[in-house]
């Protein structure tokens, strides 16, 4: 059985207000795969430059939700989104270094 946790960034003493930069380092130091919405690539601390510069092979993926109203509303997008994600972590080594994956 595989177990899957959320956690929030108050949890672990991050603010809300983390620029992407330290979470993605929090989050690889910690072995935690990123779940995000579609986020702006805009600055030296954008999520997708803090992946280009900081990515290694052994690096794991962020998940990006491709549309989040989906998520909310449609629960066929959701366990889509949900049965993708399984499949991610079941196979996690398959993916490290992959930087970002889109679900579903």
């Amino acid at each position: 059985m595989i177990s899957i946790r959320f956690i929030l960034f108050e949890e672990v003493g991050l603010a809300v207000t983390s620029d992407d930069r330290i979470v993605w380092r929090y989050a690889q130091a910690n072995q935690m795969i990123l779940i995000t919405a579609n986020r702006s690539m805009k600055g030296k601390d954008s999520l997708e430059q803090v992946m280009r510069e900081e990515n290694t092979p052994t690096s794991l993926p962020v998940v990006t939700i491709g549309n989040i109203e989906r998520l909310l509303a449609e629960p066929d997008y959701r366990d889509r989104c949900v049965n993708r994600l399984v499949d991610i972590v079941v196979d996690i080594e398959d993916y490290q270094g992959a930087r970002r994956i889109f679900i579903p």
